[in-house]
């Protein structure tokens, strides 16, 4: 799976420190094994179930589900053709 977020990303997050975050959280374009989207990842340490919705998916919660990394709380995926100026929310499912 693409991921922006390093293990010293994670690091740095649960401790507190990390000073760029702005830089892995959010949403970033991106290319995946060649494929051009859109790379999404929140911190949602509560949630059950994080999923990102948007008029490219006629805002269904089931369509693009987030993985969780471990339990950073961080959740993540990568949307193919997603690209800049896309509205978008994400979902989360308390836990």
């Amino acid at each position: 799976m693409t991921t922006i977020l390093g293990e010293q990303d994670l690091h740095f997050l649960a401790e507190g420190s990390h000073v760029r975050l702005y830089e892995k959280l959010g949403s970033h374009l991106a290319t995946s094994d060649g494929v051009e989207g859109t790379f999404f990842a929140v911190w949602a340490p509560n949630a059950a179930a994080v999923s990102v919705i948007g008029e490219f998916n006629d805002w269904d919660k089931q369509a693009h589900p987030m993985t969780a990394r471990g339990s950073s709380g961080v959740w993540e995926c990568f949307i193919p053709a997603v690209g800049k100026g896309a509205v978008y929310n994400t979902m989360c499912c308390p836990g």
